[in-house]
């Protein structure tokens, strides 16, 4: 089984990998850590930068808890939400995790843009994570 997990390291980044980690002991899953970033103009180097150090974090987290997994830094200028889905499809993933931002209650029902493509597009089922 695989699992990608949509990751930025911030707010809730320590719960997405938390879950990572429950799903792939209970289904002896290889994750899958992926963060996007336009790329071009809209990406500074400090931005990847701070990316590349999340996804180290990320990977030492899941080292020290005995789960297999590959980092992935895309900058492919999609958005990250197209990025995710499209990832997810070319590694024939299992499952997507991803965060979902609180905001008003309005906001709270249509999630992020990015949550709401990945919810709608990906072709495997998405867990998501407030």
């Amino acid at each position: 089984m695989k699992i990608v997990v949509g990751y930025r390291g911030k707010n809730v980044g320590k719960d997405l990998l938390e879950q990572a980690v429950k799903q792939a002991k209970a289904f002896n899953a290889e994750v899958h850590v992926v963060t996007s970033l336009m790329g071009g103009e809209k990406t500074e180097k400090e931005k990847i930068e701070e990316a590349e150090e999340n996804l180290e974090n990320a990977k030492r987290y899941l080292d020290d808890h005995g789960v297999r997994n590959e980092t992935h830094l895309l900058v492919r200028g999609r958005s990250a939400g197209e990025d995710l889905v499209m990832f997810a499809k070319e590694n024939e993933a299992d499952e997507i995790i991803i965060a979902v931002k609180s905001r008003s209650k309005v906001g709270k029902i249509l999630f992020s843009s990015t949550a709401q493509y990945v919810i709608l597009k990906a072709e495997c089922p998405v867990i998501s994570i407030k």
